[in-house]
């Protein structure tokens, strides 16, 4: 008897070992936590099942051809490298459409995580839960040629041009247009609306992430130009991270994916492919 006692502990010690064991390489570990990350443990909204959610549309370059299950765009692959590092392939991914206002109210999620270029802010934070940063970019102004800003090089020049400006509700380009550059904003349900108001000429111009208004300038707006960025335009805006419900289970073990693809030099790889760099894009002083 005294030897088993003496035993126990030693074997206690034994499944400690073996349960901080990685047994599979996908399998990721919430080391703060003690929290094992694999799809037998995660509490996802269906067992063994990641449901990934975007906007709808989504553009370019984020996802291609708005088929985020292909996997080509910089989100839908972040999205699956994410996925793979919590050892879930493809065939045990679904996407999800939600609205970029509707998934940051408080309240129950549809997926469990979604990504559409949120910001993460403090004041976002009190009501849904983020991954780290996984991408940081500037807010960018595009326009048209023959518009107001057409030649315009300064934050002043903008904010004496009266211009009108446009943005999609709840994002941090709003706090640009109005706090920056003391315009007022106009609004719109998201950015597929305030795309077709520009296209229209209905607004003088639009405040986007750097990587979209590359592809609006392109692609989506006739004569498009890029008027410039706004360098670090919002001490509040933190980066893109990753958005789940407040308190999510999956918080700790999403934020470990996004750490291990930006460690290993994944998510380096993914952007090169994916993003422009900020060359034609004069910063705005």
């Amino acid at each position: 008897m005294k030897k088993l006692f003496k035993l126990i502990p030693l074997l206690a010690f034994a499944l400690v070992l073996s349960a901080c064991a990685t047994t599979d390489e996908a399998e990721t570990e919430a080391t703060d936590t003690g929290t094992i990350c694999s799809p037998e443990s995660l509490q996802t909204l269906e067992p063994g099942v990641l449901t990934i959610a975007t906007g709808e549309p989504a553009y370019y370059p984020w996802v291609i051809d708005d088929a985020p299950e292909s996997g080509q765009g910089f989100e839908a692959a972040v999205a699956y490298a994410v996925a793979a590092q919590l050892g879930y392939d493809q065939t045990a991914v679904t996407w999800v459409r939600t609205t970029f206002d509707a998934a940051i109210a408080p309240g129950p999620k549809t997926f469990d995580f979604n990504l559409q270029q949120y910001s993460i802010t403090d004041e976002r934070k009190e009501v849904v839960d983020f991954s780290s940063t996984y991408y940081q970019a500037n807010q960018t102004i595009v326009s048209f040629k023959g518009s107001v800003l057409e030649g315009l090089t300064t934050l002043a020049e903008i904010s004496a041009s009266g211009a009108k400006l446009g943005a999609a509700v709840g994002t941090t380009s709003l706090d640009v247009i109005e706090s920056t550059l003391g315009l007022s904003a106009s609004v719109f349900n998201d950015n597929a609306a305030a795309v077709t108001a520009l296209k229209n000429q209905q607004v003088d111009g639009l405040v986007v992430d750097l990587p979209t208004a590359f592809y609006l300038s392109a692609v989506e707006i006739p004569d498009g130009i890029i008027v410039g960025q706004v360098e670090g335009s919002d001490a509040s805006d933190q980066g893109f991270g990753l958005l789940l419900a407040k308190d999510s289970p999956l918080t700790d073990c999403v934020t470990q994916a996004v750490d291990a693809i930006r460690n290993d030099g994944s998510l380096a790889t993914i952007t090169s492919e994916w993003l422009a760099d900020s060359a034609g894009a004069p910063v705005l002083r």
